[in-house]
C-alpha cells in the first residue's frame, strides 16, 4: 500500500498525470467548474439578501419551518432529494439548520444524509443494468457525466462532491459504469467539506 502511494506521488507519475489531464482537457473543465461554483454561490447569497431586504423575511420562514415540521420530516425530504438528482438545493437545508439549537450537529446529519443519498444513487446505477431500456435512457441523459467519469475517475467524483456538478448524478453514473466502490466512497467523503464551507457563509447570513 505504501509502495503504491509513493509511486502515485513520484515525479514521473505526476508528470504523466499532468500530461493526461492536459490532453483530456481536464484543466479547462476544472477552471470552468470553479467559475460556475463561485458564480452560483455569489448569486445564491445575493438572491437571499435581496429577497430578505425587499420581499421575504427568510428568518421568519425558516423559523416557521423549525416550528411546524419535525427534523425527521426535513431530513427525510433531504435524503430523497439527495438520492434523486438533487431536486432541492442543499443550501436551503443548510439555512434551515442554522435555526436549530445545535446547527453544526444538524449540518453533520445533513452532510451524512447527502453522502448516504449518493451511495443509494450509486447502487441504483448498478441495478439499472438489469433493465436495458431504462439503462439506455439514463445513459443518454447523463452521457456527458459518464464520459468525464471514465476520463478522470476519482477526480470527477471529487468534483461531484464539492462543486455544482450534481453529486447524485455523478454517483448514479459511477454505479452505471461499475466504478470501484471503495474509491467512490473515499472521494465522496469530500461532500462533508462542501457542507462545511457553505455553512460558514450561510450561518453568517442567518
Amino acid at each position: 500500500m505504501i509502495r503504491n502511494l509513493l509511486y502515485s506521488l513520484s515525479p514521473r507519475r505526476l508528470l504523466i498525470l499532468n500530461r493526461y489531464y492536459r490532453i483530456t482537457q481536464f484543466y479547462p473543465f476544472l477552471k470552468s467548474t470553479a467559475y460556475k461554483a463561485a458564480t452560483i454561490a455569489a448569486v445564491f447569497v445575493l438572491l437571499l439578501v435581496s429577497l430578505e431586504i425587499f420581499l421575504l423575511d427568510f428568518n421568519l420562514i425558516l423559523n416557521n419551518l423549525v416550528n411546524t415540521y419535525s427534523p425527521k420530516i426535513i431530513y427525510s425530504v433531504f435524503l430523497l432529494s439527495e438520492t434523486f438528482l438533487g431536486l432541492v438545493p442543499p443550501e436551503m437545508f443548510i439555512a434551515w439548520a442554522s435555526k436549530l439549537e445545535i446547527p453544526w450537529g444538524a449540518l453533520f446529519i445533513l452532510a451524512t444524509l447527502s453522502y448516504i443519498g449518493g451511495v443509494i444513487s450509486y447502487f441504483l446505477g448498478t441495478r439499472l443494468f438489469l433493465i436495458p431500456s431504462v439503462k439506455n435512457h439514463i445513459e443518454n441523459k447523463i452521457q456527458k457525466h459518464i464520459v468525464n467519469l471514465r476520463k478522470w475517475g476519482g477526480i470527477f467524483v471529487f468534483l461531484g462532491a464539492v462543486s455544482p456538478v450534481p453529486h447524485s448524478v455523478v454517483s448514479l453514473a459511477s454505479g452505471l459504469i461499475g466504478y470501484n466502490f471503495k474509491n467512490y466512497l473515499l472521494w465522496s467523503l469530500f461532500r462533508y467539506f462542501r457542507f462545511v464551507i457553505y455553512a460558514f457563509v450561510i450561518f453568517g447570513i442567518f
